[in-house]
């Protein structure tokens, strides 16, 4: 295949994926960069996917902006303002690879975990886990997002046992992965990865990137409430088994 081509097929399928993920079905924006390495350089690859992410985050944040946990993200933010930084101080000493192959058995395991205890409709009481475990977890997560944009996992693994109703974890994700992105732009800027060439390849993306949010809005609201949390933790099987049989075959 022509490699413009491929970039294409790429880059637009790693933007749908990212767009349905910000509106709702979270973890499947995790394939996105794995995606978009297919068809160019992953350094240049998340350097033209983060705007896209920011700008899909504000169409996100728009559409559940009434609906968030504020606790949540007052806990998680700060974590993952850590683990930004920590993924940009040892970007060179860390192998991406490995990095989503843990995090793909991980997610494996933890969807496989919560599929098993909430089998057959069984009523689970929310999780209360104490806030220095969220800060945990927002760290791995703010260093997972900056290294590939893989930030999802982490943050679910605290947020999803505490039974959020659907609009207010979908809101809150939005939210606390909004503010996270920012958080990311000066490490980009100081790599010098918001290039001209780079800014206009997120330029032709745009269109896709807002169709593909808003449709992620639309056919998440109609999912039904009691099954969007099975739904999730498939979802994440799912992805933490891609993640996991990529590692090992790289």
């Amino acid at each position: 295949m022509n490699q413009e081509y491929l970039y294409y097929a790429c880059a637009i399928a790693a933007v749908i994926l990212s767009g349905l993920a910000k509106g709702g079905f979270a973890g499947v924006g995790a394939l996105a960069m794995p995606i978009m390495a297919l068809g160019v350089d992953p350094v240049k690859g998340a350097a033209i996917l983060l705007p896209i992410l920011i700008l899909q985050d504000a169409v996100s944040v728009w559409s559940f902006r009434h609906s968030w946990d504020r606790h949540i993200a007052k806990v998680m933010l700060p974590g993952m303002a850590m683990g930004v930084a920590i993924g940009y101080v040892f970007a060179a000493q860390v192998s991406e690879v490995a990095v989503l192959g843990v995090l793909g058995l991980i997610s494996a395991l933890f969807g496989l975990q919560r599929l098993w205890v909430e089998r057959g409709g069984a009523m689970v009481l929310p999780s209360n886990s104490p806030s220095w475990i969220g800060v945990l977890f927002g760290m791995a997560s703010g260093f997972t997002s900056q290294i590939a944009h893989a930030g999802s996992p982490p943050f679910q693994m605290w947020v999803l046992p505490k039974r959020l109703p659907r609009d207010m974890l979908v809101g809150t994700t939005a939210v606390t992965f909004a503010t996270m992105n920012w958080m990311k732009v000066p490490a980009y800027a100081a790599l010098g990865q918001f290039t001209r060439t780079n800014l206009l390849a997120t330029a032709t993306l745009i269109p896709v990137a807002v169709a593909a949010t808003l449709a992620g809005v639309v056919l998440v609201k109609r999912v039904d409430a009691a099954r969007f949390y099975t739904l999730i933790y498939v979802l994440m099987v799912l992805l933490g088994i891609k993640l996991l049989v990529d590692a090992l075959l790289a």
